[in-house]
């Protein structure tokens, strides 16, 4: 059980700082209530498409890395209580 615990901890610290990395690496969005007031729309290609740049395949794996980090939070708080 020793080793179990162990190699989710090394796990545990990997995906964090992974995440930690990923947020870091993410650029600011500034469009906020400037973009309700001008109407934009997610009409063009690069809103169409954004999924497929940089920006958002950081976003998709920041996304996919913090799931993980939860999934294992629940994993260590379970294995340390038995």
């Amino acid at each position: 059980m020793q080793v179990l615990k162990i190699i989710l901890l090394v796990i545990y610290f990997i995906v964090c700082f992974a995440v930690i990395i990923l947020a870091m690496m993410q650029s600011k969005e500034d469009e906020g209530l400037s973009s309700t007031i001008t109407g934009s729309s997610a009409n063009n290609f690069f809103e169409k498409n954004k999924g497929n740049t940089r920006e958002g395949k950081l976003k998709k794996w920041t996304i996919i890395f913090g799931i993980l980090l939860v999934v294992l939070c629940l994993v260590l708080g379970t294995v340390y209580m038995l």
